[in-house]
């Protein structure tokens, strides 16, 4: 039976795209296969195109099937064959071969327009042998939520049933209201549809819901706002469903979460999804779910295929891990991308939340851990791609948003961490102070003041002040920081030790570059008498002391200090540290304030081809040393060269950080120096 229009059926380009690929297919693609996540509306748009068809008289046999299954898919056809051809309806295997025989074509037949529609084909499988026969005079349209090559060829196009677009979502969402004589301002219809992400089925039931509570969608939206509420508790009784829907949205995936978990490798589609769940929707890395943390997870969770055996099953491999992704993908749970290994994995947010809605507080806790686990395990120490540490950053923002305190038991995870951090090394430091604001207030609400883990956030808070341009504010916080340190953990705790060379550091930034030598110099004693010369934080403290030596006015022990800290980081951290770097970048900044432009042209070349190597041509890093090499073109003499250079440099700025970025606007100032001959207050920018 053609299922009913739906109430405020939308008209959307899929319609059209739909009746034009099925009427212009000719003889050579007969078969559209509607194909999309549970939801979408692929029932409605093959129903429309049905009703259509009769209605203008262009089919002179409709054939409509339920097709969730293979004795479904017979006894529709036998049906068929019992109204169409009288043939017995004691043997439906007959009646429904006898109709597909029917349906192909003959010489002496009488020539008949037929349309055939299998809605809802949950395994290709199931049509094995079922499948109408070509004809020039016939069509056939089938809705499924899988994707598998079974459904394409000879003569079958596979033809994918999206999301709503949001002007589509909001007409749809207006008219159902409308019929009822509610309205609702414009700003929250396409909130709300947001918030739905879109869905048709999702729009269609919390309209109903809205309608039949009497809310408005600025309280709906609070409701569904509520992580504590389960989605099915926002959504209709099965008996108060609209449109002679018979399941809820939240209820809509459950079949097909169970068959992807039956298929090989059989027991993990459900623990992928449910990790899947508390991570970012619009995409996932590859590496965070074939993460260690992720394998175990998915092998510890891995649902027993009921074959009886007591063995341990082996550990999870990645490439299995891969395929239980392509499972999902198959079944339209997930979309899988390997292509884009950034964002390989795309889920819809509220399949993630009716997958969440399965899980206990105490599994949703630990799972949160374990997706955590996964992020910090997929995150290089070296940020070369900014995509993934762009992916990476949203999905610990989406985890917090999901799970946020689960991530402080028992104390700060080192992923809220090591997010703060990734914004600040993308050069967007005032997001990274605001960032590290939220955290060390929390840290201290939740463990005190004096925590070690709020004096962690805290100190980092006071760095990215400094880096987003308060400098005098960092050296208060810092002083404030440093005299808890000392109370809390001692004078010589490696903490205590980094506060005081951040106080240092800020100091020389706020303009006091002799006191912070001073300072520099005294910490100095104390990491080698603490943790030896060789160690990395006492090679820093080097650093930074030849740094202030260089703002104090002494470029040339500043170059000096920096060749001999250069040899000593090469031998003992390697060329590639970012420390390293630091140094060169300093030398480069050093030898121009000491006069020697055509070392410092050559450092900065030498710094340059190191970081497009180690970091990738887009690094903010790397864009500080074209920054330098400008200058020190410009100091050397080369006009032509450094104007050559700036402008390319700060086409890749606007595309890469943005035109309001101050790296890019910084950068508007020394292309306006170089243009103008002279070069003055050229700032080192690589650390912050």
């Amino acid at each position: 039976m053609l299922p009913p229009r739906a109430l405020s059926f939308q008209h959307r380009s899929e319609v059209d795209q739909l009746r034009t690929a099925v009427d212009s297919g000719g003889t050579a693609v007969l078969s559209q296969v509607l194909t999309g996540t549970g939801g979408v509306g692929k029932t409605q748009l093959a129903a429309d195109y049905a009703r259509t068809a009769w209605d203008s008289g262009g089919v002179d046999v409709l054939v409509w099937i339920s097709a969730s299954s293979r004795p479904a898919i017979t006894a529709g056809y036998a049906q068929a064959g019992v109204e169409v051809l009288a043939a017995d309806p004691s043997d439906p295997e007959q009646s429904a071969r006898a109709f597909l025989a029917w349906l192909e074509p003959k010489a002496d037949q009488k020539p008949c327009r037929w349309l055939v529609v299998l809605d809802d084909v949950a395994d290709p499988a199931d049509m094995r042998g079922w499948w109408p026969p070509a004809s020039p005079r016939g069509r056939v349209l089938v809705t499924t939520r899988r994707r598998e090559a079974a459904l394409t060829g000879a003569g079958r196009r596979l033809v994918t049933v999206g999301l709503f677009t949001p002007q589509d979502a909001a007409g749809y969402f207006t008219a159902v209201l409308a019929a009822h004589d509610r309205h609702e301002p414009t700003d929250q219809i396409d909130s709300l549809a947001a918030d739905l992400g879109y869905l048709p089925l999702a729009l269609a039931q919390a309209a109903a819901y809205i309608i039949d509570a009497d809310l408005t969608c600025a309280s709906y939206r609070e409701l569904l706002a509520d992580r504590l509420r389960k989605l099915a508790d926002l959504l209709p009784e099965p008996g108060a469903l609209p449109d002679d829907q018979t399941t809820t949205v939240a209820a809509t995936w459950s079949l097909s979460i169970e068959r992807a978990n039956q298929i090989r490798p059989a027991g993990l589609a459900r623990p992928m999804l449910q990790l899947a769940s508390l991570l970012d929707p619009n995409g996932i890395p590859a590496t965070v779910l074939t993460s260690q943390p992720a394998l175990a997870h998915v092998t510890e969770h891995r649902t027993p295929t009921g074959t009886g055996s007591t063995h341990q099953p082996a550990p999870v491999s990645a490439e299995d891990a891969v395929l239980a992704l392509r499972v999902l993908h198959r079944l339209s749970l997930i979309d899988h991308t390997p292509d884009t290994p950034q964002q390989a994995v795309r889920v819809h947010q509220l399949i993630q939340r009716a997958t969440r809605d399965t899980l206990t507080p105490d599994q949703r806790d630990r799972l949160a851990l374990t997706a955590a686990d996964a992020l910090i395990d997929a995150w290089p120490s070296i940020e070369r791609d900014t995509a993934l540490a762009q992916a990476l950053r949203a999905n610990t923002t989406a985890l917090t948003r999901t799970a946020e305190e689960a991530l402080y038991q028992p104390t700060p995870h080192r992923v809220l961490f090591r997010t703060g951090e990734s914004f600040g090394e993308a050069g967007q430091a005032t997001t990274a102070r605001d960032y590290f604001q939220y955290l060390a207030t929390t840290t201290r609400q939740r463990l005190g003041r004096t925590h070690v883990d709020t004096l962690s956030a805290r100190r980092r808070l006071a760095f990215w002040r400094g880096c987003a341009g308060d400098a005098v504010g960092a050296v208060a916080a810092h002083e404030e920081l440093l005299a808890d340190h000392v109370r809390v953990l001692g004078p010589d705790h490696p903490s205590t030790l980094n506060a005081r060379s951040s106080l240092a550091l800020w100091r020389m930034e706020a303009g006091d570059a002799v006191g912070a030598v001073a300072a520099h110099e005294e910490l100095l004693a104390d990491r080698v008498r603490v943790l030896g010369p060789d160690h990395p934080d006492t090679l820093g403290t080097r650093g930074l002391l030849a740094a202030a030596q260089n703002e104090a006015g002494d470029a040339a022990g500043a170059v000096a200090a920096a060749e001999e800290l250069l040899a000593s980081q090469v031998r003992v951290l390697g060329p590639d540290d970012p420390d390293t770097h630091s140094t060169r970048a300093l030398l480069v900044y050093s030898q121009m304030q000491a006069g020697d432009a055509a070392g410092a042209v050559a450092a900065a070349e030498e710094l340059l081809a190191s970081q497009v190597r180690v970091l990738g041509p887009d690094h903010p890093n790397t864009l500080n040393a074209r920054t330098l090499l400008v200058c020190s073109q410009m100091q050397a003499g080369d006009a032509a060269g450094a104007v050559a250079a700036a402008e390319e440099l700060l086409a890749d700025l606007v595309r890469v950080l943005g035109p309001d970025h101050p790296s890019t606007l910084s950068l508007h100032d020394v292309l306006a120096a170089v243009r103008g001959g002279h070069m003055t207050d050229v700032d080192e920018s690589t650390d912050c």
